[in-house]
């Protein structure tokens, strides 16, 4: 069983930055990529960004292009994201999320079956 635990979320002001983490813990196996989603209130859940764990190409959603950056740490089960130039639109509650992804979109939940419970992220104008 694959355990995700993400920290780094808080309160910012437009413009300012945050990083956020997600450790993964358990039995990794069949992870391919991870990736970081987001769900606004009222909004349906939306992925960010992310990245696949052998080769490490990403993944980013329009919104995330030039601001965020997704990292990770194989040799302990770590992923980041960087989010530099937050706006008070990316304010959400951002979750970790790995699994044995396929070929295609990996911003889709599909892809995922392990799912962190969340940081919150609040950007204020």
């Amino acid at each position: 069983q694959v355990r995700l635990a993400e920290s780094g979320g808080g309160s910012v002001q437009a413009g300012g930055s945050l990083r956020l983490s997600c450790v993964v813990s358990g039995s990794p196996y069949n992870i391919n990529c991870m990736a970081w989603f987001r769900q606004a209130p009222g909004k349906e859940r939306e992925g960010v960004a992310a990245i696949r764990t052998t080769g490490g190409s990403t993944w980013y959603s329009d919104p995330a292009k030039g601001r965020f950056t997704i990292a990770q740490d194989n040799s302990k089960y770590r992923m980041y994201l960087q989010m530099n130039n937050l706006q008070p639109e990316d304010t959400a509650m951002y979750y970790c999320a790995a699994g044995p992804c396929g070929d295609s979109d990996l911003l889709r939940s599909y892809q995922y079956n392990s799912w962190g419970q969340g940081t919150r992220v609040t950007v204020s104008s």
